[in-house]
């Protein structure tokens, strides 16, 4: 009965402004990525992206072009937004967002995955049948109504984001306001609210409201009487990350998650007055065996792949191994330094290596801290020394949220023979 209440058709006006919503952000993140001189800082003044591990192909996504391939996102979110072409134009966004994502990781933001994630499912939605330019070129089209588990579907999704962000959270520099400290303090230079920041009961207040806000907000979301007090908690919390953090669309990304938490009717009322209300009662399973061989399995891999860190051998705090992907947002600052050392086995002369030459100040500071670039550059000096008998090791030390410093990779390991470990931890990352 459950299972069958899922199909169950309801009023489609929260997807309807979520399309129209996400559209915009869409358009906004792709073209407000070439007026800020995101898209020059990593992809065209670099000599090189540091992708994912496996899609090194993706490197091609790089120079003046991507000005364009940008231009043709942000058009993608327009048409978007419009419900023109929308099959098409969320489509096509998602695999070339894709290929952003997969392209680079120096300037890894949990809101590019989730975007990601979101662009995937809405390939899948009735978006464009309602306030659309597909409804209008065709009237078949046309419906004012959707199925239940459109709404469940993006309710879990955030669930995910929120559970797993709280409980990631719980560490001792989280709890003892540590990091959030050092955090806020250097989000501004204005002393008047720098004194602010740096009291304790201020810091504190931050660190702790942030893990009650992840740990509560979608069941306060989910019941009436706590929903406007949810909604007002959010508003001020996104706008907060939003002005102190600076962390683009997220904030308001989020926000529009909330639209699945109202009643369909509060939503039409609000923002399509012009729409007739829905009476009848009926059923949609034209979209079943979607529901149940591609969208409830990808909701199975969103919640296990945060838990992957807790089977690898480590701290993900230190190693990053299982990291990315699992919502730990906002959690540390690491810094770093490395020295790469060369050994000519055939002459036994020992050089070091000039990295900067060819790495943005970004890309250095990654490369400091992160042992996934630090196995990929070594990849590229064993080209760039191709047909020459050499060795390579690492002097790395880490600091996190302002620790003392301690040595990261195995400083014995020769890298020109290293191994990378896809699933599991890699044993030249120190862990004691």
């Amino acid at each position: 009965m459950i299972i069958s209440n899922i199909y169950k058709n309801i009023e489609n006006s929260p997807l309807i402004l979520f399309r129209i919503l996400f559209g915009f952000l869409v358009a906004a993140e792709s073209f407000g990525a070439i007026l800020t001189g995101w898209v020059k800082r990593v992809f065209i003044e670099t000599h090189f992206t540091f992708t994912f591990i496996g899609f090194e192909w993706l490197e091609i996504l790089h120079g003046d072009i991507m000005y364009l391939y940008f231009i043709i996102m942000g058009l993608c979110g327009i048409l978007i937004m419009l419900g023109a072409k929308y099959r098409f134009a969320i489509i096509s966004f998602t695999f070339l967002w894709a290929g952003v994502y997969l392209a680079q990781k120096t300037a890894y933001n949990n809101h590019y995955y989730l975007l990601l994630v979101i662009s995937f499912y809405m390939c899948f939605l009735p978006a464009n049948k309602y306030k659309s330019f597909d409804a209008k070129w065709n009237p078949k089209i046309k419906s004012e109504v959707m199925p239940y588990w459109v709404s469940l579907l993006f309710i879990i999704q955030i669930s995910i984001v929120y559970f797993f962000a709280a409980i990631a959270k719980f560490y001792p520099d989280w709890l003892d306001g540590t990091f959030t400290k050092n955090l806020l303090l250097g989000s501004t230079d204005i002393e008047f609210i720098k004194n602010i920041f740096s009291k304790k009961w201020f810091y504190l207040f931050i660190a702790y409201s942030g893990i009650l806000f992840d740990l509560l907000i979608v069941p306060f979301l989910l019941f009436k009487r706590t929903r406007t007090i949810a909604f007002i908690a959010s508003f001020i919390f996104h706008i907060f990350n939003a002005i102190v953090l600076q962390i683009g669309i997220f904030p308001f990304f989020a926000l529009g998650f909330i639209l699945f938490f109202y009643e369909p009717e509060a939503i039409r009322r609000l923002f399509f007055k012009k729409k007739k209300p829905v009476f009848i009662e009926s059923f949609d399973k034209s979209h079943k065996s979607i529901v149940q061989y591609i969208l409830i399995p990808f909701l199975i891999i969103q919640l296990l792949l945060p838990l992957r860190h807790h089977f690898i051998k480590g701290d993900v705090l230190i190693t990053e191994e299982g990291h990315r992907l699992s919502w730990r947002m906002m959690l540390r600052q690491k810094s770093g330094y490395i020295q790469f050392k060369i050994l000519d086995i055939d002459t036994k002369k020992t050089t070091s290596y000039y990295y900067n030459k060819n790495l943005s100040y970004k890309q250095v500071n990654a490369l400091a801290t992160k042992p996934d670039f630090i196995w990929q550059y070594c990849q590229r000096i064993k080209k760039e020394y191709e047909g020459k008998n050499i060795s390579i090791f690492i002097d790395c030390k880490n600091s996190i949220n302002r620790k003392p410093y301690r040595t990261l990779i195995d400083p014995k390991l020769d890298f020109a023979k290293a191994k990378w470990n896809y699933f599991s931890h890699n044993d030249w990352v120190l862990i004691d």
